[in-house]
């Protein structure tokens, strides 16, 4: 036992070390970078070819319903053939030949919303890439689309970057399978076409606004706050200051202007929409989404997509920030830490057992 605690001691002072070396390097690295704009390359845009991805999956499983001696003829076939049309299609491209009608093409954004809308900048850089290539009239874009809503000005902006889209006379699917609500919403009915899972959430068209006041905690206990502002609307609310009953109506007023133009946002998007009917907070799975319209189709993602596939090159685009090396230190750190820590716990651990 006085082993393992020795070895124990031994094992965090050399962890600590290399710690503190990984952080002076970090700092050091972090320095050196801090100028480095977006020429320098903080991020990559990564393209998959969907067709090939639902292809293989089909091909794989083919596969091994056969057996083994058919199996073989057919990888070998499989092999000639691919050789064959990457062959046609080299021949093709050295010479310079169009097609006489070029398949349309369908280009699949994602974004994952948390409350301050993170994955806008992602987001706007692929919408930003997709435009560049992208003809109106032939190709589309869908955007699968998951978030609960949250800040207004962060979900603002990330609706009005699909509206890019639409402005460039691109049709935009958005494609719903668990969750598009209040400012996940606001995005979703830029959309031409809405196509949401059966049990997928929709809605919540309204506005929330919350937070504490310890105003009488501060007073028992002979704290003062003070609020010291310029402008009559500066602050209308406060957690630690005392609330009046002007503050809240202002604060009241600000919330329902909001919603005003969330209900604006929405009907001049979705025209035949009851937005009175929807407009009051309320949340409606898929099916019933159908029936007041805030939905399109009933459809899940996979389903969208793998038809495309019979009449597109459906493409995935999506731009991935490339991670600082002081950040590639620090999860390697943390993994490591999470490494020794167990060993240590498991050798203290079957000591005791023993």
């Amino acid at each position: 036992m006085e082993f393992l605690t020795e070895f124990g001691l031994f094992v965090a002072k050399a962890v600590t070390l290399v710690v503190a070396l990984i952080v002076v390097i970090s700092v050091i690295l972090s320095a050196a970078q801090k100028d480095k704009g977006e020429e320098s390359g903080d991020g990559e845009l990564r393209v998959r070819k969907l067709n090939d991805k639902y292809r293989r999956l089909r091909e794989s499983l083919e596969a091994r319903l056969l057996s083994e001696q058919d199996r073989k003829a057919w990888a070998k076939k499989h092999k000639k053939d691919e050789k064959a049309k990457a062959k046609a299609d080299k021949g093709k491209r050295k010479a310079g030949a169009e097609p006489a009608d070029p398949k349309k093409r369908v280009f699949v954004l994602d974004f994952d919303g948390d409350i301050k809308a993170s994955d806008t900048d992602p987001l706007r850089r692929a919408i930003t890439a997709v435009l560049s290539i992208a003809k109106p009239g032939q190709d589309e874009v869908v955007i699968r689309l998951e978030s609960g809503g949250g800040l207004v000005h962060s979900y603002g902006l990330a609706a009005t970057q699909l509206d890019r889209i639409r402005s460039k006379g691109i049709h935009l699917t958005a494609c719903v399978d668990k969750v598009a609500a209040s400012g996940g919403y606001m995005m979703a009915c830029v959309a031409d076409r809405i196509v949401a899972s059966p049990f997928a959430i929709l809605g919540s068209i309204g506005v929330v606004a919350q937070l504490p006041n310890f105003h009488r905690l501060l007073k028992k206990n002979d704290v003062d706050f003070e609020v010291l502002t310029a402008g009559e609307h500066k602050r209308t609310l406060t957690v630690f200051g005392e609330n009046t009953d002007k503050g809240r109506q202002k604060f009241l007023e600000d919330l329902e202007d909001t919603h005003v133009l969330f209900k604006e946002y929405v009907s001049e998007r979705r025209p035949e929409l009851d937005i009175a009917a929807v407009a009051n907070g309320d949340i409606w799975f898929g099916r019933r989404a159908l029936d007041v319209n805030l939905i399109d189709q009933i459809q899940t993602s996979d389903e969208y997509l793998i038809e495309a596939c019979e009449h597109a090159d459906v493409i995935s685009v999506t731009f991935q920030r490339k991670r600082t090396l002081p950040e590639k230190l620090g999860l390697a750190t943390s993994a490591a830490l999470e490494h020794t820590v167990w060993r240590v716990l498991s050798a203290f651990r079957n000591q005791k057992i023993q």
